[in-house]
Protein backbone atom coordinates (compact mmCIF):
# COMPACT_ATOMS: atom_id res chain seq x y z
CA UNK A 1 0.00 0.00 0.00
CA UNK A 2 2.13 2.64 -0.97
CA UNK A 3 -1.15 5.05 -0.31
CA UNK A 4 -1.32 6.92 -3.41
CA UNK A 5 -2.11 10.19 -2.60
CA UNK A 6 -5.14 12.25 -3.81
CA UNK A 7 -4.72 14.10 -6.98
CA UNK A 8 -5.22 17.34 -5.04
CA UNK A 9 -2.12 16.31 -2.45
CA UNK A 10 0.10 19.23 -1.73
CA UNK A 11 3.82 18.30 -2.82
CA UNK A 12 6.35 17.79 -0.15
CA UNK A 13 9.50 20.20 0.19
CA UNK A 14 12.56 19.56 -1.46
CA UNK A 15 14.95 18.28 1.21
CA UNK A 16 17.99 17.67 -0.96
CA UNK A 17 19.12 21.16 0.15
CA UNK A 18 19.77 20.20 3.77
CA UNK A 19 22.22 17.80 2.29
CA UNK A 20 23.98 20.12 0.35
CA UNK A 21 24.51 22.44 3.24
CA UNK A 22 25.71 19.91 5.21
CA UNK A 23 27.90 19.01 2.81
CA UNK A 24 29.26 22.81 2.32
CA UNK A 25 30.15 23.37 5.63
CA UNK A 26 31.84 20.29 6.24
CA UNK A 27 34.46 20.79 3.21
CA UNK A 28 34.67 24.15 4.44
CA UNK A 29 35.45 22.83 7.88
CA UNK A 30 38.15 20.35 6.29
CA UNK A 31 39.64 23.43 4.73
CA UNK A 32 40.04 21.64 1.95
CA UNK A 33 37.97 19.01 -0.16
CA UNK A 34 40.33 16.07 -0.83
CA UNK A 35 43.36 15.04 0.64
CA UNK A 36 41.43 13.06 2.84
CA UNK A 37 44.35 10.22 3.01
CA UNK A 38 42.25 7.21 4.97
CA UNK A 39 39.03 6.77 6.95
CA UNK A 40 39.35 5.36 10.88
CA UNK A 41 36.27 4.47 12.76
CA UNK A 42 36.70 5.40 16.09
CA UNK A 43 36.50 2.48 18.28
CA UNK A 44 38.95 1.34 21.01
CA UNK A 45 41.82 0.87 19.28
CA UNK A 46 44.64 2.84 17.73
CA UNK A 47 44.49 4.70 13.98
CA UNK A 48 47.89 3.72 12.66
CA UNK A 49 47.90 6.51 10.10
CA UNK A 50 51.48 7.67 9.13
CA UNK A 51 49.76 11.27 8.82
CA UNK A 52 50.64 14.69 9.99
CA UNK A 53 46.90 15.77 10.51
CA UNK A 54 44.48 13.56 12.23
CA UNK A 55 41.29 15.26 12.19
CA UNK A 56 38.33 13.51 14.11
CA UNK A 57 34.37 13.90 13.22
CA UNK A 58 32.69 12.74 16.50
CA UNK A 59 29.25 13.24 18.58
CA UNK A 60 29.85 14.98 21.50
CA UNK A 61 30.65 12.03 23.75
CA UNK A 62 32.93 11.96 26.66
CA UNK A 63 34.44 8.14 25.96
CA UNK A 64 35.32 9.59 22.27
CA UNK A 65 36.83 12.57 24.32
CA UNK A 66 38.83 9.83 26.28
CA UNK A 67 39.64 7.97 23.28
CA UNK A 68 41.37 11.43 21.37
CA UNK A 69 43.56 12.32 24.64
CA UNK A 70 44.50 8.61 24.31
CA UNK A 71 45.76 8.76 20.80
CA UNK A 72 47.38 12.38 21.32
CA UNK A 73 48.81 11.27 24.84
CA UNK A 74 50.21 8.02 23.03
CA UNK A 75 52.16 10.65 19.95
CA UNK A 76 53.27 12.90 23.03
CA UNK A 77 54.74 9.70 24.61
CA UNK A 78 56.21 8.85 21.53
CA UNK A 79 58.10 12.01 20.73
CA UNK A 80 55.63 12.43 17.88
CA UNK A 81 54.33 15.72 16.95
CA UNK A 82 50.72 16.17 14.59
CA UNK A 83 48.53 18.70 14.13
CA UNK A 84 44.75 17.49 16.14
CA UNK A 85 41.24 18.70 14.67
CA UNK A 86 38.31 18.16 16.56
CA UNK A 87 35.08 18.51 14.69
CA UNK A 88 32.03 17.87 16.92
CA UNK A 89 28.61 17.00 15.10
CA UNK A 90 25.89 18.15 15.82
CA UNK A 91 27.52 20.18 18.22
CA UNK A 92 30.17 20.90 20.67
CA UNK A 93 29.45 20.30 24.46
CA UNK A 94 31.77 22.23 27.40
CA UNK A 95 31.65 18.44 29.04
CA UNK A 96 34.00 17.66 26.15
CA UNK A 97 36.25 20.06 26.51
CA UNK A 98 36.58 20.00 29.96
CA UNK A 99 37.53 16.35 29.33
CA UNK A 100 40.26 17.32 26.65
CA UNK A 101 41.40 19.81 29.63
CA UNK A 102 41.92 16.97 32.50
CA UNK A 103 43.54 14.90 30.24
CA UNK A 104 46.23 17.79 29.34
CA UNK A 105 45.72 17.91 25.61
CA UNK A 106 43.23 20.82 25.24
CA UNK A 107 46.10 23.33 23.78
CA UNK A 108 47.22 20.22 21.10
CA UNK A 109 43.82 20.27 19.52
CA UNK A 110 41.80 22.73 17.40
CA UNK A 111 37.74 21.79 18.30
CA UNK A 112 35.39 22.82 15.61
CA UNK A 113 31.17 22.30 15.33
CA UNK A 114 29.69 20.54 12.48
CA UNK A 115 26.15 21.79 12.81
CA UNK A 116 24.83 18.75 10.93
CA UNK A 117 21.41 17.90 12.75
CA UNK A 118 19.09 16.79 9.51
CA UNK A 119 19.48 13.95 7.65
CA UNK A 120 16.88 13.30 5.19
CA UNK A 121 16.13 9.45 5.22
CA UNK A 122 13.34 9.54 2.86
CA UNK A 123 11.06 12.29 1.07
CA UNK A 124 8.93 12.84 4.02
CA UNK A 125 11.56 11.61 6.88
CA UNK A 126 14.18 13.52 8.20
CA UNK A 127 16.41 12.40 11.30
CA UNK A 128 18.41 13.91 13.86
CA UNK A 129 19.99 10.64 14.57
CA UNK A 130 20.30 10.87 17.73
CA UNK A 131 19.15 8.14 19.94
CA UNK A 132 20.61 8.84 22.96
CA UNK A 133 18.17 12.25 22.85
CA UNK A 134 15.71 9.50 25.08
CA UNK A 135 18.10 8.40 27.63
CA UNK A 136 19.64 11.30 28.20
CA UNK A 137 16.39 13.63 28.81
CA UNK A 138 13.49 11.13 30.18
CA UNK A 139 15.65 9.13 32.45
CA UNK A 140 18.70 11.45 33.06
CA UNK A 141 17.03 14.58 32.60
CA UNK A 142 19.81 16.00 30.45
CA UNK A 143 18.51 18.88 28.77
CA UNK A 144 21.12 19.57 26.50
CA UNK A 145 20.01 18.54 22.94
CA UNK A 146 17.18 20.62 23.87
CA UNK A 147 19.09 23.70 21.69
CA UNK A 148 20.02 21.02 19.08
CA UNK A 149 16.09 20.49 18.56
CA UNK A 150 15.99 24.59 18.85
CA UNK A 151 18.83 24.95 15.94
CA UNK A 152 17.11 21.94 13.58
CA UNK A 153 14.10 23.68 13.95
CA UNK A 154 15.17 27.50 13.13
CA UNK A 155 16.77 25.98 9.98
CA UNK A 156 14.03 24.54 9.28
CA UNK A 157 11.87 27.85 9.32
CA UNK A 158 14.82 29.23 7.68
CA UNK A 159 14.23 27.36 4.17
CA UNK A 160 10.58 26.09 4.21
CA UNK A 161 9.01 28.39 6.82
CA UNK A 162 7.59 30.17 8.52
CA UNK A 163 5.15 27.88 10.01
CA UNK A 164 1.72 29.66 10.77
CA UNK A 165 0.27 27.18 13.22
CA UNK A 166 2.32 25.15 15.42
CA UNK A 167 0.63 22.83 18.78
CA UNK A 168 2.79 20.88 20.75
CA UNK A 169 2.07 18.41 23.92
CA UNK A 170 5.00 17.33 26.22
CA UNK A 171 7.44 19.58 28.71
CA UNK A 172 10.44 19.16 26.43
CA UNK A 173 8.37 20.20 23.27
CA UNK A 174 7.45 23.12 25.34
CA UNK A 175 10.36 23.90 25.89
CA UNK A 176 12.15 23.64 22.36
CA UNK A 177 9.32 25.25 21.13
CA UNK A 178 10.30 28.59 23.28
CA UNK A 179 14.00 28.05 22.66
CA UNK A 180 13.17 27.82 19.09
CA UNK A 181 10.88 30.90 19.02
CA UNK A 182 14.04 32.97 20.83
CA UNK A 183 15.96 32.34 17.82
CA UNK A 184 13.25 33.64 15.50
CA UNK A 185 13.18 36.76 17.17
CA UNK A 186 16.52 37.14 17.65
CA UNK A 187 16.83 37.01 13.61
CA UNK A 188 13.45 38.54 13.07
CA UNK A 189 12.74 39.31 9.22
CA UNK A 190 14.37 36.66 7.84
CA UNK A 191 11.45 34.52 6.85
CA UNK A 192 8.68 37.91 7.14
CA UNK A 193 6.55 38.46 3.86
CA UNK A 194 7.60 34.89 2.99
CA UNK A 195 4.79 32.55 1.55
CA UNK A 196 4.78 29.50 4.21
CA UNK A 197 5.75 26.11 2.59
CA UNK A 198 4.71 24.00 5.41
CA UNK A 199 1.34 24.87 7.24
CA UNK A 200 1.28 23.29 10.36
CA UNK A 201 3.54 21.70 12.86
CA UNK A 202 3.39 19.44 15.82
CA UNK A 203 5.61 18.93 18.93
CA UNK A 204 5.27 15.65 20.49
CA UNK A 205 6.81 14.27 23.37
CA UNK A 206 7.87 10.41 23.92
CA UNK A 207 6.96 10.09 27.07
CA UNK A 208 2.99 11.29 26.05
CA UNK A 209 2.82 7.83 24.72
CA UNK A 210 4.96 4.63 25.34
CA UNK A 211 2.55 1.79 24.73
CA UNK A 212 2.37 2.87 20.83
CA UNK A 213 6.48 2.14 21.21
CA UNK A 214 6.50 -0.70 23.03
CA UNK A 215 3.59 -2.46 20.80
CA UNK A 216 5.14 -5.31 18.56
CA UNK A 217 5.07 -4.06 14.78
CA UNK A 218 3.05 -5.77 12.17
CA UNK A 219 3.40 -3.24 9.41
CA UNK A 220 6.35 -4.15 6.80
CA UNK A 221 8.53 -1.85 7.38
CA UNK A 222 8.09 -1.57 11.20
CA UNK A 223 8.49 -5.41 11.52
CA UNK A 224 11.52 -5.10 8.95
CA UNK A 225 13.58 -2.46 11.98
CA UNK A 226 12.19 -5.11 14.76
CA UNK A 227 13.73 -8.28 13.11
CA UNK A 228 16.95 -6.73 10.92
CA UNK A 229 17.16 -3.23 12.56
CA UNK A 230 17.10 -0.21 10.24
CA UNK A 231 20.18 2.20 10.85
CA UNK A 232 20.10 5.51 8.47
CA UNK A 233 17.68 4.74 6.53
CA UNK A 234 19.77 1.32 4.99
CA UNK A 235 19.30 -2.38 6.72
CA UNK A 236 21.80 -5.06 6.01
CA UNK A 237 20.45 -8.25 4.80
CA UNK A 238 22.25 -11.11 5.85
CA UNK A 239 22.71 -14.73 3.65
CA UNK A 240 19.35 -16.19 4.74
CA UNK A 241 17.76 -13.16 3.19
CA UNK A 242 20.19 -12.75 -0.05
CA UNK A 243 19.83 -16.31 -0.96
CA UNK A 244 23.87 -15.95 -0.91
CA UNK A 245 27.02 -16.29 1.29
CA UNK A 246 27.34 -12.86 1.72
CA UNK A 247 25.41 -9.96 3.66
CA UNK A 248 23.96 -6.98 1.08
CA UNK A 249 23.22 -3.30 2.34
CA UNK A 250 20.01 -2.35 1.00
CA UNK A 251 18.62 1.31 1.13
CA UNK A 252 15.14 1.30 2.30
CA UNK A 253 13.28 4.67 0.63
CA UNK A 254 10.44 5.59 -1.70
CA UNK A 255 13.26 5.20 -4.81
CA UNK A 256 12.82 1.50 -4.13
CA UNK A 257 9.71 0.86 -6.37
CA UNK A 258 8.74 -2.39 -4.78
CA UNK A 259 9.44 -1.65 -0.99
CA UNK A 260 7.52 1.58 -1.62
CA UNK A 261 4.51 0.06 -2.57
CA UNK A 262 4.69 -2.44 0.58
CA UNK A 263 6.06 -0.82 3.38
CA UNK A 264 2.94 0.46 4.73
CA UNK A 265 0.81 -2.56 4.53
CA UNK A 266 -0.01 -5.14 7.82
CA UNK A 267 2.38 -8.22 6.98
CA UNK A 268 -0.41 -10.47 6.06
CA UNK A 269 -1.12 -8.59 3.01
CA UNK A 270 2.61 -8.49 1.68
CA UNK A 271 3.21 -12.08 0.38
CA UNK A 272 -0.17 -11.54 -1.77
CA UNK A 273 1.23 -8.53 -2.83
CA UNK A 274 5.09 -9.53 -3.59
CA UNK A 275 3.82 -12.67 -5.93
CA UNK A 276 1.38 -10.60 -7.93
CA UNK A 277 4.43 -8.57 -8.49
CA UNK A 278 6.54 -11.31 -9.16
CA UNK A 279 3.63 -12.46 -11.72
CA UNK A 280 3.46 -9.46 -13.46
CA UNK A 281 6.89 -9.14 -14.15
CA UNK A 282 7.52 -12.98 -15.90
CA UNK A 283 4.70 -11.46 -18.04
CA UNK A 284 6.69 -8.67 -19.05
CA UNK A 285 9.55 -10.71 -19.94
CA UNK A 286 7.76 -13.37 -21.74
CA UNK A 287 6.65 -10.27 -24.12
CA UNK A 288 10.13 -10.95 -25.74
CA UNK A 289 9.30 -14.27 -26.97
CA UNK A 290 7.26 -12.57 -29.90
CA UNK A 291 9.32 -9.67 -31.28
CA UNK A 292 11.35 -9.03 -33.90
CA UNK A 293 14.56 -6.97 -33.73
CA UNK A 294 13.70 -3.51 -33.55
CA UNK A 295 11.75 -4.11 -30.42
CA UNK A 296 13.74 -5.90 -29.15
CA UNK A 297 16.61 -3.63 -29.44
CA UNK A 298 14.05 -1.22 -28.23
CA UNK A 299 13.41 -3.73 -25.02
CA UNK A 300 16.69 -3.80 -24.64
CA UNK A 301 17.99 -0.45 -24.02
CA UNK A 302 14.81 0.70 -22.69
CA UNK A 303 12.98 -1.76 -20.18
CA UNK A 304 15.46 -4.37 -19.57
CA UNK A 305 17.75 -2.50 -17.26
CA UNK A 306 14.49 -1.38 -14.76
CA UNK A 307 13.09 -5.11 -15.07
CA UNK A 308 16.32 -6.41 -13.87
CA UNK A 309 16.56 -4.18 -10.82
CA UNK A 310 13.00 -4.85 -9.81
CA UNK A 311 13.61 -8.67 -10.14
CA UNK A 312 16.39 -8.03 -7.79
CA UNK A 313 14.43 -6.11 -5.44
CA UNK A 314 11.58 -8.18 -5.63
CA UNK A 315 13.62 -11.24 -4.45
CA UNK A 316 15.10 -9.48 -1.47
CA UNK A 317 11.86 -8.20 -0.05
CA UNK A 318 10.60 -12.29 -0.62
CA UNK A 319 13.96 -13.16 1.48
CA UNK A 320 13.33 -10.76 4.16
CA UNK A 321 9.20 -11.88 4.17
CA UNK A 322 10.21 -15.32 4.81
CA UNK A 323 12.73 -14.82 7.11
CA UNK A 324 10.72 -12.59 9.12
CA UNK A 325 8.21 -15.81 8.84
CA UNK A 326 10.41 -18.05 9.93
CA UNK A 327 11.49 -16.02 13.15
CA UNK A 328 8.08 -15.21 14.21
CA UNK A 329 7.02 -18.59 13.81
CA UNK A 330 9.34 -20.01 15.97
CA UNK A 331 8.59 -17.28 18.53
CA UNK A 332 5.18 -18.32 18.21
CA UNK A 333 4.44 -14.73 17.50
CA UNK A 334 0.79 -15.26 17.18
CA UNK A 335 0.53 -15.65 20.56
CA UNK A 336 2.54 -12.74 21.53
CA UNK A 337 0.21 -10.67 19.69
CA UNK A 338 -2.71 -11.96 20.95
CA UNK A 339 -1.46 -10.88 25.09
CA UNK A 340 -0.42 -7.46 23.62
CA UNK A 341 -4.35 -7.28 22.43
CA UNK A 342 -5.36 -8.22 25.42
CA UNK A 343 -3.19 -5.60 27.90
CA UNK A 344 -4.87 -3.03 25.42
CA UNK A 345 -7.97 -3.79 25.76
CA UNK A 346 -7.58 -4.41 29.29
CA UNK A 347 -9.13 -8.00 29.42
CA UNK A 348 -7.80 -11.63 30.71
CA UNK A 349 -4.91 -9.48 33.30
CA UNK A 350 -4.19 -12.39 34.60
CA UNK A 351 -3.80 -14.83 31.52
CA UNK A 352 -1.47 -12.21 30.10
CA UNK A 353 0.34 -12.10 33.56
CA UNK A 354 0.86 -15.61 33.22
CA UNK A 355 1.98 -15.44 29.65
CA UNK A 356 4.64 -12.78 30.85
CA UNK A 357 5.55 -15.32 33.87
CA UNK A 358 6.13 -18.06 31.33
CA UNK A 359 8.17 -15.51 29.00
CA UNK A 360 10.76 -15.06 31.77
CA UNK A 361 11.01 -18.36 33.14
CA UNK A 362 11.66 -19.49 29.09
CA UNK A 363 14.43 -17.05 28.97
CA UNK A 364 13.01 -16.20 26.00
CA UNK A 365 14.54 -12.59 25.99
CA UNK A 366 15.69 -9.78 28.48
CA UNK A 367 14.29 -7.36 26.66
CA UNK A 368 11.28 -8.55 25.51
CA UNK A 369 10.49 -10.34 28.52
CA UNK A 370 11.02 -6.39 30.35
CA UNK A 371 9.05 -4.67 27.40
CA UNK A 372 5.85 -7.02 28.10
CA UNK A 373 6.13 -6.14 31.67
CA UNK A 374 6.28 -2.52 30.71
CA UNK A 375 2.99 -2.83 28.24
CA UNK A 376 1.20 -4.78 31.37
CA UNK A 377 2.00 -1.69 33.65
CA UNK A 378 1.59 1.09 31.75
CA UNK A 379 -2.02 -0.12 30.43
CA UNK A 380 -2.50 -1.13 33.96
CA UNK A 381 -1.90 2.04 35.73
CA UNK A 382 0.97 0.13 37.48
CA UNK A 383 1.38 -2.95 38.85
CA UNK A 384 -0.07 -4.34 42.11
CA UNK A 385 2.68 -4.61 44.66
CA UNK A 386 2.66 -8.48 44.94
CA UNK A 387 2.62 -8.66 41.02
CA UNK A 388 5.59 -6.00 40.70
CA UNK A 389 7.68 -7.64 43.78
CA UNK A 390 6.83 -11.64 41.79
CA UNK A 391 7.63 -10.47 38.39
CA UNK A 392 10.78 -8.72 39.62
CA UNK A 393 11.92 -11.55 41.61
CA UNK A 394 11.08 -14.09 38.86
CA UNK A 395 13.17 -11.50 36.15
CA UNK A 396 16.30 -11.28 38.57
CA UNK A 397 16.48 -14.76 39.14
CA UNK A 398 15.79 -15.97 35.24
CA UNK A 399 17.65 -13.03 33.74
CA UNK A 400 20.85 -12.19 36.32
CA UNK A 401 21.15 -10.09 39.37
CA UNK A 402 22.72 -7.28 37.22
CA UNK A 403 19.58 -6.10 35.76
CA UNK A 404 18.43 -4.72 38.79
CA UNK A 405 19.79 -1.17 38.00
CA UNK A 406 17.27 -1.23 34.99
CA UNK A 407 14.16 -1.69 36.92
CA UNK A 408 15.07 1.79 38.80
CA UNK A 409 15.33 3.62 35.70
CA UNK A 410 12.24 2.19 34.68
CA UNK A 411 10.29 3.59 37.12
CA UNK A 412 12.06 6.83 37.35
CA UNK A 413 11.21 6.85 33.33
CA UNK A 414 7.32 5.96 34.41
CA UNK A 415 7.69 2.62 32.61
CA UNK A 416 7.62 0.23 35.44
CA UNK A 417 5.46 1.17 38.46
CA UNK A 418 4.08 0.15 41.52
CA UNK A 419 0.83 1.08 42.53
CA UNK A 420 0.65 2.87 45.85
CA UNK A 421 -1.67 0.87 48.30
CA UNK A 422 -5.25 2.30 47.63
CA UNK A 423 -4.02 3.91 44.92
CA UNK A 424 -5.78 7.48 43.97
CA UNK A 425 -4.10 10.70 43.83
CA UNK A 426 -5.14 12.40 47.10
CA UNK A 427 -4.96 16.56 46.56
CA UNK A 428 -1.91 17.14 48.67
CA UNK A 429 -0.13 14.03 46.58
CA UNK A 430 -0.89 15.54 43.15
CA UNK A 431 0.41 18.92 44.32
CA UNK A 432 3.74 17.11 45.65
CA UNK A 433 3.74 15.23 42.35
CA UNK A 434 3.61 18.84 40.25
CA UNK A 435 6.14 19.55 41.70
CA UNK A 436 8.52 16.77 41.22
CA UNK A 437 8.15 17.18 37.64
CA UNK A 438 10.04 20.56 38.05
CA UNK A 439 13.36 19.03 37.40
CA UNK A 440 14.05 22.38 39.42
CA UNK A 441 12.70 21.34 42.53
CA UNK A 442 15.19 18.62 42.45
CA UNK A 443 14.18 14.98 43.21
CA UNK A 444 12.09 14.84 46.59
CA UNK A 445 11.82 10.75 46.13
CA UNK A 446 11.69 7.94 42.92
CA UNK A 447 8.02 6.67 44.84
CA UNK A 448 6.59 10.35 44.31
CA UNK A 449 8.43 10.82 40.95
CA UNK A 450 6.43 7.62 39.68
CA UNK A 451 3.18 8.90 40.80
CA UNK A 452 3.79 11.97 39.07
CA UNK A 453 3.75 9.81 35.93
CA UNK A 454 0.48 8.00 36.04
CA UNK A 455 -0.30 6.76 32.86
CA UNK A 456 -3.94 6.60 32.88
CA UNK A 457 -3.67 4.56 29.58
CA UNK A 458 -7.28 3.19 30.51
CA UNK A 459 -9.52 6.21 30.57
CA UNK A 460 -7.37 8.00 27.64
CA UNK A 461 -8.17 4.76 25.47
CA UNK A 462 -12.04 5.07 26.50
CA UNK A 463 -12.08 8.79 25.73
CA UNK A 464 -10.12 8.90 22.63
CA UNK A 465 -11.89 5.35 21.41
CA UNK A 466 -8.47 3.90 20.72
CA UNK A 467 -10.06 0.20 20.82
CA UNK A 468 -12.49 -0.08 17.74
CA UNK A 469 -15.53 -1.52 18.05
CA UNK A 470 -15.55 -4.06 14.77
CA UNK A 471 -18.84 -6.24 14.07
CA UNK A 472 -16.90 -9.41 12.39
CA UNK A 473 -13.29 -9.25 11.20
CA UNK A 474 -11.09 -6.24 10.66
CA UNK A 475 -10.23 -5.88 6.89
CA UNK A 476 -6.92 -5.56 6.54
CA UNK A 477 -7.07 -5.47 3.03
CA UNK A 478 -8.85 -2.08 3.17
CA UNK A 479 -8.28 -0.35 6.42
CA UNK A 480 -11.13 1.80 7.57
CA UNK A 481 -9.12 3.68 10.85
CA UNK A 482 -5.22 4.06 11.70
CA UNK A 483 -5.92 0.65 13.73
CA UNK A 484 -4.64 -1.44 11.18
CA UNK A 485 -0.87 -0.75 12.06
CA UNK A 486 -1.80 -2.91 15.15
CA UNK A 487 -3.99 -5.18 12.91
CA UNK A 488 -6.81 -3.58 13.73
CA UNK A 489 -6.75 -3.28 17.49
CA UNK A 490 -5.60 -0.44 18.83
CA UNK A 491 -5.25 3.35 17.22
CA UNK A 492 -1.95 4.72 18.12
CA UNK A 493 -2.43 7.21 20.93
CA UNK A 494 -0.15 9.64 19.06
CA UNK A 495 -1.58 9.68 16.04
CA UNK A 496 -4.79 10.42 17.77
CA UNK A 497 -3.38 13.36 19.44
CA UNK A 498 -2.43 15.14 16.35
CA UNK A 499 -5.77 13.64 14.33
CA UNK A 500 -7.88 15.35 17.02
CA UNK A 501 -5.93 18.80 17.21
CA UNK A 502 -5.87 18.82 13.82
CA UNK A 503 -8.98 18.74 12.91
CA UNK A 504 -10.25 21.49 16.17
CA UNK A 505 -6.93 23.49 14.85
CA UNK A 506 -6.07 23.68 18.70
CA UNK A 507 -6.54 21.34 22.16
CA UNK A 508 -9.96 23.04 22.71
CA UNK A 509 -12.76 20.52 23.91
CA UNK A 510 -8.98 18.24 25.14
CA UNK A 511 -8.93 19.45 28.29
CA UNK A 512 -9.31 15.90 30.05
CA UNK A 513 -7.32 14.09 27.61
CA UNK A 514 -4.80 16.89 28.69
CA UNK A 515 -5.19 16.24 31.91
CA UNK A 516 -5.11 12.61 32.10
CA UNK A 517 -1.97 12.86 30.38
CA UNK A 518 -0.43 14.90 32.55
CA UNK A 519 0.27 17.90 30.72
CA UNK A 520 -2.14 20.21 31.61
CA UNK A 521 1.19 22.58 31.66
CA UNK A 522 2.36 21.54 28.52
CA UNK A 523 -0.07 21.76 25.74
CA UNK A 524 -0.19 24.66 23.64
CA UNK A 525 -1.09 26.36 20.47
CA UNK A 526 0.03 29.12 18.20
CA UNK A 527 -1.29 30.36 15.34
CA UNK A 528 -0.45 32.91 13.45
CA UNK A 529 -2.81 34.73 10.46
CA UNK A 530 -2.78 32.82 7.44
CA UNK A 531 -3.80 35.34 5.37
CA UNK A 532 -0.10 34.15 3.31
CA UNK A 533 -0.70 30.71 3.66
CA UNK A 534 -1.61 29.02 0.70
CA UNK A 535 -4.24 26.32 0.80
CA UNK A 536 -1.91 23.54 -0.18
CA UNK A 537 0.80 24.66 2.45
CA UNK A 538 -2.31 24.42 4.67
CA UNK A 539 -2.56 20.30 4.17
CA UNK A 540 1.28 20.09 4.76
CA UNK A 541 1.88 19.20 8.55
CA UNK A 542 5.14 19.00 10.19
CA UNK A 543 5.73 16.48 13.02
CA UNK A 544 8.43 16.51 15.50
CA UNK A 545 8.80 13.12 17.79
CA UNK A 546 11.08 14.19 20.52
CA UNK A 547 12.44 10.97 21.93
CA UNK A 548 11.83 8.96 18.40
CA UNK A 549 9.05 7.58 16.77
CA UNK A 550 8.35 3.63 15.32
CA UNK A 551 7.58 3.02 11.44
CA UNK A 552 4.10 2.01 12.90
CA UNK A 553 3.16 5.82 13.74
CA UNK A 554 4.85 7.13 10.34
CA UNK A 555 2.63 4.54 8.57
CA UNK A 556 -0.72 5.28 10.65
CA UNK A 557 -0.36 9.14 9.81
CA UNK A 558 0.37 8.31 6.01
CA UNK A 559 -2.84 6.26 5.88
CA UNK A 560 -4.40 9.54 7.84
CA UNK A 561 -2.65 11.97 5.55
CA UNK A 562 -4.35 9.64 2.46
CA UNK A 563 -7.93 9.72 4.17
CA UNK A 564 -7.75 13.46 5.05
CA UNK A 565 -5.98 15.15 1.87
CA UNK A 566 -3.12 15.82 4.12
CA UNK A 567 0.71 15.12 3.59
CA UNK A 568 2.90 14.40 6.44
CA UNK A 569 6.46 15.26 7.33
CA UNK A 570 8.39 14.18 10.04
CA UNK A 571 11.05 14.83 11.98
CA UNK A 572 12.64 12.98 14.91
CA UNK A 573 15.30 12.43 17.36
CA UNK A 574 15.72 9.27 15.94
CA UNK A 575 13.34 6.00 14.38
CA UNK A 576 12.70 4.12 17.18
CA UNK A 577 11.02 0.53 18.38
CA UNK A 578 10.68 -1.26 21.74
CA UNK A 579 13.67 -2.79 21.70
CA UNK A 580 15.63 0.46 21.59
CA UNK A 581 13.48 1.56 23.83
CA UNK A 582 14.25 -1.28 26.56
CA UNK A 583 17.90 -0.98 25.77
CA UNK A 584 17.95 2.68 26.29
CA UNK A 585 17.16 1.98 29.87
CA UNK A 586 18.96 -0.81 30.41
CA UNK A 587 21.82 -1.37 32.95
CA UNK A 588 23.27 -4.48 31.10
CA UNK A 589 24.64 -3.52 27.89
CA UNK A 590 24.14 -6.62 25.11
Amino acid sequence: MAFPHRPDAPELPDFSMLKRLARDQLIYLLEQQHEVDKLYKVENKPALSSNEQLCFLVRPRIKNMRYIASLVNADKLAGRTRKYKVIFSPQKFYACEMVLEEEGIYGDVSCDEWAFSLLPLDVDLLSMELPEFFRDYFLEGDQRWINTVAQALHLLSTLYGPFPNCYGIGRCAKMAYELWRNLEEEEDGETKGRRPEIGHIFLLDRDVDFVTALCSQVVYEGLVDDTFRIKCGSVDFGPEVTSSDKSLKVLLNAEDKVFNEIRNEHFSNVFGFLSQKARNLQAQYDRRRGMDIKQMKNFVSQELKGLKQEHRLLSLHIGACESIMKKKTKQDFQELIKTEHALLEGFNIRESTSYIEEHIDRQVSPIESLRLMCLLSITENGLIPKDYRSLKTQYLQSYGPEHLLTFSNLRRAGLLTEQAPGDTLTAVESKVSKLVTDKAAGKITDAFSSLAKRSNFRAISKKLNLIPRVDGEYDLKVPRDMAYVFGGAYVPLSCRIIEQVLERRSWQGLDEVVRLLNCSDFAFTDMTKEDKASSESLRLILVVFLGGCTFSEISALRFLGREKGYRFIFLTTAVTNSARLMEAMSEVKA
